[in-house]
């Protein structure tokens, strides 16, 4: 759903006057946090897509790694997940359903989550996730909200899925043009979310339907900061801006940068298909960490460590309200 329209809708939702809830909706986060004791809390999230991917499987592993990324991006250690589906009565065969569960249940398997169950609908379009729970210190919660100025900002993964797999829907790329964007959006989140926890971060979020963009401007206006992104810093898939020039992005990353622009975020002289792929609504895609400057180099060496070999620092969080890119 457009973030516009979102936030018009959560104005009609009740205040949370719970303490045991640490954090709710009213900050765009992430997750739920909910205390059940003082020293243990639960992260709750839901996430679930239509088909982006042809292979049911593939697809299966993606929603996965998507609906798991919201609680790594807490600092949460995912325990178990419930299944939620949708499926024609007719017109696909059941063992694409199938499929599409065991490549869920396999990625979920790689997180160390157990699927306990789930719930189905008849549908005319497939759509797949789960719906997870994780477990985390009530004081090692990591927020959106939480940045403070001076801290760089790290991205753990390239942008571009969005716009790679339309192109691919519309045949105008192969399979072959697909695999960087596959490999991307079937890493889980895990590994990012351990380096940050064992190095001490201000803040994160995930990237996922708001782009890049989007969801910085979350982490910023919860924050009450500001923030500069280094565009020419920022890791991109292979031909993500050349088919973004060529009229290849999805209406969601369309519509993040319309949003972008009416909230004042500043593009300077930056091409307009870098622009909209800074926007691009992402699925599964990386974390993006605020972390203070004296650590930084630690950081990078902790997720380098761990296997994400493409993190990289792409913009500040700063003093003066506003988004700026150049």
């Amino acid at each position: 759903m457009d973030a516009g329209v979102l936030a018009q809708v959560l104005r009609v939702m009740p205040p949370l006057d719970d303490p045991n809830v640490l954090v709710g909706f009213n900050t765009a986060d992430d997750a739920g946090v909910y205390r059940i004791a003082p020293d243990l809390a639960l992260a709750l999230s839901v996430d679930f897509f239509t088909p982006i991917v042809d292979d049911p499987a593939t697809f299966g592993a993606i929603a996965a790694a998507n609906s798991l990324s919201d609680l790594y991006a807490m600092g949460a250690k995912p325990a178990v997940a419930l299944v939620v589906a949708c499926f024609p009565e007719s017109g696909l065969d059941n063992e694409i359903l199938g499929a599409i569960f065991a490549g869920g249940a396999s990625k979920a398997q790689e997180a160390g989550v157990a699927i306990i169950g789930g719930h189905t609908v008849k549908d005319p379009e497939p759509k797949y996730g789960l719906s997870a729970l994780g477990l985390i210190h009530p004081d090692k919660i990591v927020r959106n909200s939480t940045a403070r100025p001076g801290d760089a900002l790290v991205l753990t993964k390239p942008l571009g899925t969005g716009i790679i797999t339309t192109a691919r829907r519309r045949d105008a790329i192969d399979d072959a043009d697909l695999a960087e964007a596959i490999e991307s959006m079937t890493a889980l989140n895990r590994m990012a979310s351990d380096a940050m926890l064992a190095v001490g971060v201000d803040s994160a979020t995930d990237i996922t339907g708001f782009g890049l963009i989007g969801h910085l401007r979350e982490m910023i206006d919860g924050s009450g900061v500001g923030a500069t992104i280094d565009a020419d810093s920022v890791p991109l898939l292979e031909r993500a801006v050349e088919l973004a020039a060529l009229g290849h992005a999805p209406g969601g990353s369309k519509a993040n940068l319309e949003r972008a622009l009416t909230l004042g975020t500043t593009f300077g002289s930056v091409p307009d298909a870098l622009a909209l792929v800074l926007c691009d609504a992402q699925t599964s895609g990386g974390l993006l960490i605020a972390v203070p400057e004296e650590r930084v180099a630690a950081l990078l060496d902790a997720l380098v460590r761990n296997g994400v070999n493409q993190a990289t620092v792409v913009g500040r969080i700063t003093g003066e309200r506003g988004l700026n890119v150049r």
